[in-house]
């Protein structure tokens, strides 16, 4: 059972996220600079990894619509340790964007909420776009 309440263990693990998010911006910023790309990504998934526990990260990683993301993040993670950023960040992007591709929708339900964001996500052209994307039919 997934428990909703915010205990230390998952305010430490937002937190860790949040400085791993940072951290990659400003590496990718700092002209793709290998430190602080690979404190970004150690710190990102950690944080993961304590926000939402460790067994629900290995099975949310190990799934088998997830191997993609996961091994093109992993290697992406590996080329930026090694010295290839440009490509490391590339790769992590596509992962990125494959293990979480699931999340999208709701993150746009979230979006249309926010007060001057919504109003923007409201208007015609880019509400068409959420639409298709969310598999509704949408008159063109």
């Amino acid at each position: 059972m997934v428990s909703f309440e915010m205990n230390d263990r998952k305010k430490i693990g937002l937190g860790l996220t949040g400085f791993g998010i940072f951290f990659s911006f400003l590496g990718i910023i700092f002209f793709f600079d290998k430190g602080l790309l690979a404190m970004g990504n150690i710190l990102f998934f950690s944080g993961v990894t304590l926000t939402i526990g460790l067994k629900s990260s290995m099975q949310f990683f190990m799934k088998r619509q997830n191997f993609k993301g996961t091994i093109s993040f992993g290697v992406g993670f590996l080329l930026v340790v090694v010295g290839w950023p440009i490509l490391g960040m590339i790769l992590e992007a596509y992962g990125f964007i494959v293990l979480f591709s699931g999340f999208w929708p709701t993150l746009a339900v979230f979006l249309q909420k926010i007060p001057i964001l919504g109003w923007l996500f409201q208007q015609p052209y880019i509400r068409s776009f959420f639409d298709r994307y969310r598999g509704r039919r949408v008159p063109v």
